[in-house]
């Protein structure tokens, strides 16, 4: 069993310069196991409603999964993925029977109370993995611009700003199944910090900047700097914003 930290929290959201909130956002305890959390982000996209309904169904279709999860018998992998797969069904469902095209990112971490973390993603909400201000990992986006970073056509800088930034290769809710990318970190240590967020968020920050900003602020103020300096860089022109904060501080912090 690790010892030597403790976790701390926070969630924030922000509809941007948008006139709806489409992006989801929780981060919830196990109802019955203690050190037991899953942090998930959904970024909805299709029509006025459409949005809001694609990521509704993340969020339930992973409280339920998340409900039934054992930690001591299930496999953290497989329940991240059958969330994914399950929401992605229901937002078809929905979408057969509604105007709009629902469809959704997901980005969720699971950690386990031996201090293993699983996580699994679809889309372009991104989840970093940090140790104090040093960058360890980071979600790769399921974007056209991200295949054009992994074939060395451009740069981590030219895709930030390029026209097509915001054009998916895959997600909830479309015709195809969703790509799902998982990762494995088995063990997290104190000064460890995990972020999801959607793209509204990290279009506008360096990781860098974000691994100064997680490093030196507490979960709640990185939440809040992280949104403000967002919307200010946005220049009126933001998306909806949404981040899940998780540090594991050490034992012997005051």
């Amino acid at each position: 069993m690790a010892t030597g930290y403790r976790l701390t929290a926070s969630t924030g959201t922000h509809k941007g310069d948008r006139e709806y909130q489409q992006d989801q956002i929780a981060l919830l305890k196990h109802p019955r196991v203690n050190g037991c959390v899953l942090a998930i982000v959904a970024d909805g996209m299709g029509g006025r409603s459409g949005g809001r309904k694609a990521s509704d169904q993340v969020m339930m279709t992973a409280r339920q999964l998340f409900e039934r999860y054992d930690p001591a018998t299930d496999d953290a992998v497989a329940t991240l993925k059958q969330i994914v797969q399950e929401a992605h069904i229901v937002i078809k469902l929905t979408a057969v029977s509604s105007e709009e095209e629902p469809h959704s990112t997901v980005a969720a971490f699971l950690i386990n109370p031996g201090g293993d973390c699983h996580w699994a993603h679809s889309g372009d909400s991104r989840i970093y993995h940090y140790h104090g201000d040093r960058f360890i990992k980071r979600t790769m986006d399921h974007s056209y611009v991200q295949a054009l970073v992994n074939r060395g056509e451009i740069t981590e800088e030219e895709a930030s700003v390029h026209p097509q930034s915001n054009i998916l290769m895959g997600c909830l809710g479309t015709e195809d199944d969703p790509p799902i990318d998982v990762h494995f970190i088995p063990q997290l240590r104190p000064g460890d910090v995990l972020l999801a967020c959607s793209d509204g968020v990290w279009h506008y920050f360096t990781n860098n900047e974000l691994g100064s900003v997680l490093s030196s602020l507490s979960a709640r103020e990185a939440t809040e700097f992280l949104i403000e300096k967002a919307r200010s860089r946005a220049h009126g022109t933001g998306d909806n914003l949404s981040l899940v904060i998780v540090k594991l501080e050490p034992l012997t912090a005051r």
